[in-house]
């Protein structure tokens, strides 16, 4: 089976999201061929410097999974998007790009965090922008630890009163950018996550069947798993 998960928000003040997510690396992610896990995986990642609760417990379960023999993918979200090749090294997990392209079950299948098709939100899409250049995060990661830590508190707490700001329309996906994507990607089949708005969308595109599957959040219950194989759930 191939799994799919996104939007887990790890964090220290969220431990019971941290105990449901390593009961699935223990239990259940053991049984799939592969794990993808579609961006945002902590509620932020100031560097791979950053070894404080739950970030060193995390990276050991990530090891023993993929020591055992289990692909996994991670694509950086809008809140881990520091996540870098020593974490990678140190977990075993394979780093993808904002878009990715696999084959799932004889189809091209676009994977994605979900924050580029958000192209309604001018303001974060340009933030976005800034936040990805080697300059932006240089200065950054040039910081001490501390206040890296300090900083990413803050926009956590900025980045909740904008959103209460913002309409539902602006934060979700802007449907024709999905099209456009998939279209120049080649692809009739997206996963993604960011909206926090589990939901399984079909639509024409170009004269074919598209779906488009919107990954579920995790929260203090636990969280949904997509999975393709020998079992669907």
């Amino acid at each position: 089976m191939i799994h799919f998960i996104s939007d887990l928000h790890l964090s220290f003040d969220k431990p019971k999201i941290t105990h449901h997510f390593t009961h699935y690396l223990q239990t259940q992610a053991r049984q799939a061929k592969a794990v993808y896990i579609l961006g945002d995986l902590f509620d932020a990642w100031v560097g791979d410097d950053d070894f404080t609760s739950p970030n060193g417990h995390i990276r050991r379960e990530l090891k023993k999974l993929t020591d055992s023999g289990v692909e996994v993918y991670l694509q950086r979200g809008n809140r881990d998007f520091l996540i870098s090749e020593r974490f990678a090294r140190g977990t075993g997990v394979t780093l993808l790009d904002d878009y990715a392209i696999i084959e799932l079950e004889g189809e091209k299948t676009l994977l994605t965090h979900g924050d580029l098709l958000c192209s309604d939100d001018i303001a974060y899409q340009a933030f976005r922008s800034k936040s990805r250049t080697l300059e932006w995060q240089q200065n950054v990661l040039s910081k001490p630890l501390w206040q890296r830590l300090l900083f990413a508190r803050w926009y956590r707490i900025r980045s909740f009163f904008h959103k209460q700001q913002k309409s539902h329309y602006v934060m979700d996906v802007n449907q024709m950018t999905v099209e456009k994507v998939m279209q120049q990607h080649g692809c009739t089949r997206l996963i993604h996550g960011h909206t926090h708005r589990p939901a399984l969308h079909k639509f024409n595109l170009n004269g074919q069947k598209a779906q488009r599957f919107a990954l579920s959040d995790w929260n203090n219950n636990g969280g949904e798993v997509l999975s393709f194989g020998a079992k669907n759930e």
